[in-house]
Parts: C-alpha cells; sequence; structure tokens
C-alpha cells in the first residue's frame, strides 16, 4: 500500500538507525500515558491531513531534532489495531552514525540513548507492539538478503 493514500490511519512511528544503534526514548512517567517509563521510539499521533511519512518526519524532528528524507527510508508497513478499523504505520529508517551530534531532545519523554538492536528487542521495558514490528521487519530483510528489494511505498 503506498503511503500516500492512508487517510484513515492514526499515527507513525519509526525505529531510526544511527548506524548499527537504535535511537530509543524514555517515556514520561504520567499515569495517562500507555507504557509510562518504557523505551519508546520516536513517532506519534497524525495532525491534520498528513500522511503517515509525512507524520513520522515531523514526529522525529519535534522528538530527536532529527530530519528524515524518504530516502532514508528502508521499511514501511501499515498495521491494524486489533478490534478496530484503526490503523498506524510502523517504518524503520538510517542515518549514519554522525547524526547523533545533531540530536536535539524535544520535550516529550525523561531521555534518549542509543541502544543496540538485540537490547532494545529484549529489554522489559521495550513496548513490546514496536519490539514486535522491528522483529518483522528483521526478519523480513533476512529472508530477502540478497535478493533484489522491491521500491518502498
Amino acid at each position: 500500500m503506498n503511503t500516500e493514500d492512508d487517510a484513515g490511519f492514526k499515527g507513525a512511528k519509526l525505529a531510526l538507525f544511527l548506524g548499527q544503534q537504535l535511537v530509543v526514548i524514555l517515556r514520561d512517567e504520567k499515569p495517562n500515558l500507555s507504557f509510562p517509563g518504557h523505551w519508546d521510539l520516536p513517532g506519534g499521533g497524525r495532525e491534520g491531513e498528513e500522511t503517515p511519512f509525512k507524520c513520522v518526519q515531523r514526529e522525529c524532528f519535534e522528538e530527536l531534532g532529527l530530519t528524515v528524507l524518504r530516502e532514508n527510508i528502508r521499511w514501511a508497513r501499515r498495521f491494524g489495531q486489533a478490534g478496530t478499523d484503526v490503523s498506524v504505520w510502523f517504518f524503520v529508517g538510517r542515518l549514519p552514525f554522525d547524526a547523533v551530534k545533531d540530536i536535539r531532545f524535544g520535550d516529550e519523554g525523561q531521555e534518549w540513548r542509543m541502544m543496540e538492536v538485540r537490547e532494545f528487542l529484549n529489554h522489559p521495558k521495550g513496548i513490546p507492539e514496536f519490539q514486535d514490528r522491528l522483529r518483522i521487519y528483521l526478519r523480513e530483510r533476512e529472508e530477502t538478503a540478497g535478493q533484489e528489494k522491491p521500491p518502498l511505498p
């Protein structure tokens, strides 16, 4: 599905690799938040008529001060929310490791840090649905290693 055609999505998240590590954000400890105090990925809710990519691009800039371009995106998938007609998008992107010097932490979350992929996938305070979605990407990447990749939506 083309990300430009999804008018009904609710939000988008980005597993952003800087080199071989992920940028993660420790969520605030507010009781009204889902998964307070857990390690999260950049992203959030849709504003106005944003496309999924524009949503995740804006959120990444607001939360980390990083600009992600379309050519930085390696994978994108739409996920339905169980029991609802709501959908969200999950992106995987990559920037060079030296982009870490450009991070300007926003006002959401307690802190950010670089985390090894294995640590994020196994962290007891990682958000399970994002851990699962990243596993799907990694599994598909492994299965298609050496094959010509289809263009991203």
